[in-house]
């Protein structure tokens, strides 16, 4: 029981960071209207200039800075190639396309980073916080849930009682509209992009020495970051909130669990398609009604 209870805490960082991977997920859908599956490999991208200056000899928190810059100017970039290119386009051509550059960029960063040839990261919060019914909770696992509980109180105010998050709604749902009515809607869109970036980046650099840190196993975490946003039904922050760090804590049980802890990557998918099954038998209820 006590082995239980160890593994489900060690999975609170993983679910601290699957939660807030969830919510930028959620954040980006509401407010510019695309599915993005590049979100984590964004993150990942500034990470890894972090891990480079690292094992160049520089301190470690420039470079935590300069890998933030980073990630948020990959997030620009692709946001401008999504504002640019398919601003008109449907929500699922969006999404390929993200998807697309995804494979891109996983590609190009496995060629400059040597494949998954495993390196040198800097725990950025090391040690523990506090214990709790007899095991200790890291500090890392405190910060990424408290920054995806931050996060999420801050987009739930800024699209409800601010003005520039009523044109950023007003963006998503019509951005022609919007922007005959005068609302800035590439700049405003960048500044989503940038954002979700930003702290994407920040996330994964807590999460990455406790993972392999390789440009694919990073990447991937879009799946379970996905799967979180899908509880929360691309709608509700809170929800979100809550099924990525369930999501994480249930993965850190069944690690513990030696006939299933080789399948626990599979939970994400197992979400998924339990969401969307009951997705589809509450539509059939409705219609029934």
């Amino acid at each position: 029981m006590n082995a239980l209870l160890t593994s489900a805490v060690a999975g609170l960082t993983a679910g601290g960071t699957y939660a807030l991977l969830g919510v930028c997920a959620v954040f980006t859908y509401r407010l510019v209207a695309v599915v993005n599956f590049t979100g984590a490999a964004i993150g990942t991208a500034g990470t890894f200039v972090l891990i480079a200056l690292f094992e160049a000899g520089f301190p470690v928190w420039p470079s935590v800075l300069a890998g933030v810059a980073a990630g948020t100017g990959v997030g620009v970039l692709i946001g401008f190639i999504m504002t640019r290119w398919f601003g008109e386009a449907s929500a699922s051509t969006k999404a390929a396309v993200t998807v697309a550059l995804l494979v891109g960029i996983i590609a190009v960063g496995l060629r400059l980073t040597g494949g998954q040839h495993p390196h040198n990261m800097p725990e950025l919060f090391p040690g523990s916080a506090f214990r709790m019914a007899g095991v200790e909770v890291t500090i890392a696992s405190v910060l990424t849930i408290g920054l995806a509980a931050l996060f999420t109180v801050l987009a739930d105010l800024f699209l409800n009682n601010t003005k520039v998050g009523l044109n950023l709604r007003a963006l998503a749902d019509r951005p022609m509209a919007a922007e005959l009515l005068g609302i800035r809607v590439q700049l405003l869109s960048l500044l989503v992009w940038g954002m979700t970036g930003a702290f994407t980046t920040f996330a994964l650099m807590i999460i990455a020495p406790q993972r392999s840190p390789n440009f694919m196993t990073l990447s991937l975490l879009v799946v379970p970051a996905l799967a979180a946003a899908l509880v929360g039904l691309f709608r509700s922050f809170w929800r979100t909130l809550a099924g990525g760090i369930a999501l994480g804590v249930i993965e850190g049980m069944a690690s513990s669990v030696d006939s299933i802890s080789q399948y626990r990557s599979a939970i994400p998918f197992l979400v998924v398609l339990a969401v969307l099954l009951w997705s589809q038998r509450e539509a059939r209820w409705d219609e029934a009604r």
